[in-house]
């Protein structure tokens, strides 16, 4: 939930900051990762209802990066 709440609070500064172009957001779409800026990844998920913020799994300002999912390794 934590990392939920990351993402929304990085996006939600990105998109009234006035250069919402500049960050880049990675996500899973199937097997493949896709790439988008984030005026055209608020488009294409339709406000988060098409592809959720669990699906993201990096945020990219120019080369920064400002969020990255890390893989969890389930015990058996």
């Amino acid at each position: 939930m934590a990392k939920k709440g990351m993402i929304q609070e990085i996006l939600s500064k990105a998109r009234f900051s006035g250069h919402a172009e500049d960050y880049r957001i990675f996500y899973r779409d199937f097997n493949a990762v896709k790439e988008k800026n984030l005026p055209e990844f608020i488009r294409e998920s339709g406000n988060f209802e098409a592809i959720p913020a669990t699906r993201i799994q990096l945020i990219k300002k120019n080369n920064t990066v400002l969020f990255e999912k890390t893989k969890t390794k389930r015990r058996v």
